[in-house]
């Protein structure tokens, strides 16, 4: 049998996974109690749940504990440097249209030396999702604030307490244009963190996820109001959008109807200070997508890749005068 009949008769049968098909053989270093494990699991079942192929699926990451969230997943993985993660992902993602992108990053990797990156992915909306794992501190490299951390808070680079107010990554991304999904999930909360992650994957655009996550060794109590009053978390409700368990809505009984295209209620409950909203805060589909914008350019077959690669290698050869290319001893 030649492998081309081959390859037809394995696609008559859609190959079925199961969730540890997305559990790498590396145990999860992150600190007990630690948010990221939330995300983690909210992550596999949703490939499990679509599923996808782990072949066909990327996470990539930069630096901090949440980015180390590729190494426990059995997909591809690209754990990048700091504040990287998005222009390696775009670039995954335009050369790559077919593979479903991931983007795992925190808030020091995003808000800080990533900030023009997290812009301009915001402005291409090219088809990835994003899952910023927001713990308010800098968190692998021991307790320095970050530009989420609450004003007066003490850490190892402001022992006297942060002197500025907090930047709102909500209220940012929806100030940048081409904005086309802004979302807030809490770890806590597992059942709404894997809806939301749901709506983002089936948005066709750059699906921006703002996840509040517990840090339970160096910001231990800064959600804990919150996690003991129900009421104080907003639940953002719509027609296509969350869809609330008996037992959840009974917990959560702050909720709102809130139309996801309406700009100006997204971002006033973006601001809100007493409150912390979870849902689908803005969602606009029509917006283009710039992978869209840049298909068929250059399309990506076989004969490209080896004449882009043959140019590669002679502009890299070694001649020795005007004779041919000489092999470099290792």
């Amino acid at each position: 049998m030649t492998q081309n009949m081959s390859q037809c008769l394995l696609r008559m049968v859609e190959e079925e996974h199961v969730l540890a098909d997305y559990q790498s053989d590396i145990t999860p270093r992150w600190c007990v109690g630690c948010g990221d494990n939330a995300v983690l699991t909210a992550m596999q079942r949703l490939c499990r749940d679509e599923n996808l192929a782990p072949e066909k699926t990327v996470c990539v990451s930069g630096i901090g504990c949440s980015s180390r969230l590729p190494h426990y997943m059995n997909a591809y993985g690209f754990h990048g440097v700091h504040g990287r993660a998005l222009p390696v992902a775009e670039g995954v993602k335009i050369r790559r249209p077919d593979l479903n992108v991931f983007v795992t990053t925190g808030d020091g990797d995003c808000c800080s030396i990533g900030a023009a990156h997290w812009i301009h992915a915001v402005r291409y909306n090219m088809n990835l999702t994003m899952l910023l794992h927001d713990n308010q501190i800098y968190g692998l490299t021991k307790k320095q604030a970050s530009p989420t951390t609450p004003i007066g808070t003490q850490s190892n680079t402001t022992p006297g307490g942060v002197y500025l107010e907090a930047l709102n990554p909500l209220t940012v991304t929806l100030g940048i244009a081409n904005v086309s999904f802004v979302a807030q999930a809490a770890d806590w909360i597992p059942d709404l963190l894997y809806q939301i992650l749901r709506k983002a994957f089936h948005h066709k655009g750059f699906s921006f996820i703002r996840v509040l996550q517990r840090c339970p060794e160096f910001m231990n109590h800064r959600f804990d109001e919150f996690v003991r009053d129900p009421s104080k978390m907003r639940i953002l409700t719509h027609g296509n959008g969350l869809r609330l368990k008996p037992e959840v809505s009974r917990i959560y009984k702050n909720q709102e109807t809130h139309d996801p295209s309406d700009m100006a209620r997204a971002r006033a409950i973006a601001s809100l200070d007493d409150e912390i909203p979870v849902g689908v805060l803005y969602h606009d589909p029509e917006v283009p997508c710039y992978d869209d914008l840049r298909a068929g350019e250059r399309p990506n077959t076989p004969a490209l890749i080896k004449t882009v690669l043959n140019e590669e290698f002679d502009r890299v050869a070694i001649a020795a005068g005007d004779g041919p290319a000489q092999k470099v001893a290792e």
